[in-house]
Formats: structure tokens, sequence, C-alpha cells
């Protein structure tokens, strides 16, 4: 399983790396730009899953949930935001909200909690 990571904060994006690494996945990223997620969305390559910070800097990332979309990629938004405050079109997506535990994660990604 190939999960992309999107997440500027660099001690999340670390422990959710080595988390997901030690659950046998192989991570793509993590990147902490929009423009950095986005052209590795763009190449095509493989990615099976996404964790995907809805704001990274100050720059929303719809683009590039969009982008995940019309490859057919699943994601889980992770977001400090409250539900209303998300965009209607993207309020069907699985949400974890800041501070969130690995196995709520999972969960919303539908991945296993063991290797």
């Amino acid at each position: 399983m190939h999960v992309l990571i999107v997440e500027d904060e660099y001690f999340l994006a670390k422990k959710l790396t080595d988390a997901l690494g030690q659950l046998g996945a192989h991570v793509v990223g993590p990147f902490g730009s929009v423009k950095d997620a986005l052209k590795c969305v763009a190449a095509k390559g493989r990615i099976d899953a996404a964790v995907l910070d809805l704001n990274l800097a100050g720059e929303m990332t719809y683009g590039i949930a969009d982008a995940l979309r019309a490859r057919g990629v699943p994601f889980v938004l992770t977001t400090g935001y409250d539900e209303w405050s998300i965009l209607e079109s993207y309020r069907d997506i699985p949400r974890c909200t800041k501070p969130f535990t690995l196995p709520q994660l999972l969960n919303a990604l539908s991945l296993p909690n063991e290797p």
C-alpha cells in the first residue's frame, strides 16, 4: 500500500510516516506544500490512499483533493477546522479532527491496525 502524506507540521508528518511504515505501508512524501504535493499526484506514480492536511501554512489543499478524486484515490482530510468551515463539496470526505489518534486515522482510511 502506497500512502501519500501531505502535512506541513514536521513532527506530525514524521509520526505518520513512522507509524504507517511500521504497518508495512510505503509512504509517498511527506509533502509540506500544495505545489509539491500536486506535482507528485500529477506524476501518476502509485498512490493507493492519502492523508491530506486541509491547510498547509495558510494555503487550502482543495486542489490536491480534486486531483486525488480525479485519480480515484481514497483520502482522509486532517484538520482543526469544524465541519461547517469546510467547503460543502468536501464534507463527504472522511475527516480526522486534530489532534487525532493513529487508530482513528487508520479507520478513516479503512486500513488495518496491524502489519
